[in-house]
């Protein structure tokens, strides 16, 4: 994944982001995973759902502000591979969906960092740069929750909390409207397309595609030819 390291000029600067921050990356077992996917991607479906797992978490883990990077999953081979990462992995023990199980490894985190800042991030982000997620993490207020809105401005990438209070995550079709409605601010920033850009359908990857993907996602791509 190419590392955004130089802001190039005219971008509009923004303080550091706070460091510390717990991410949690909810991971279905990619048996499972992207359905909407099958009808471009056919047997290759579950690679890909792994690969984008996998390069969101690498690009997440080298983000200067973020401490740890949490899975929620309940995958054993999944969980393997995000463990060789430096993922925590955790297993998906509430059952009950999405946000039951964000909710599950947002707690979590707070065990194991009390006071630090978390964010649920959407695991299908394989185009994500570590820059990119710095910028929206910087941007977050310190004392309420915020999110961020996907690419279609529909759904939601990212949602973050301050140290100590609920996330409360709304996730699933329509999660902007829900999570503006439940008090959070919406962040609205420029140059952060890889935050942004979840896949779910064919043309989503190839969007991601013409962004610059991670290493596992390109080579699972490349077997579509």
């Amino acid at each position: 994944m190419t590392e955004d390291t130089v802001r190039p000029a005219g971008r509009p600067a923004l303080p550091p982001a706070r460091s510390g921050w717990s991410l949690v990356l909810p991971v279905k077992p990619p048996a499972v995973a992207k359905s909407r996917l099958e009808p471009f991607a056919g047997v290759h479906r579950p690679q890909l759902a792994l690969a984008f797992a996998l390069d969101t978490a690498e690009a997440a883990l080298a983000c200067p502000a973020v401490a740890r990077v949490l899975a929620v999953t309940r995958d054993a081979a999944a969980g393997t591979q995000l463990a060789r990462l430096g993922v925590l992995v955790v297993p998906d023990e509430p059952g009950g969906g999405l946000n039951a199980a964000l909710v599950h490894g947002a707690a979590r985190a707070a065990a194991i960092a009390p006071h630090a800042p978390v964010a649920a991030l959407s695991a299908d982000l394989p185009a994500l740069r570590p820059a990119e997620l710095a910028r929206v993490l910087a941007a977050v207020p310190p004392d309420g929750r915020a999110f961020l809105a996907d690419a279609p401005g529909v759904g939601t990438t990212l949602l973050a909390a301050p140290g100590g209070a609920a996330l409360r995550p709304a996730f699933g079709e329509g999660s902007r409207s829900r999570h503006a409605l439940g008090g959070a601010l919406e962040l609205e920033l420029a140059h952060v397309a890889s935050v942004r850009r979840d896949v779910d359908t064919g043309d989503d990857l190839r969007e991601a595609l013409a962004l610059g993907v991670g290493p596992r996602t390109a080579a699972a791509a490349a077997a579509l030819v």
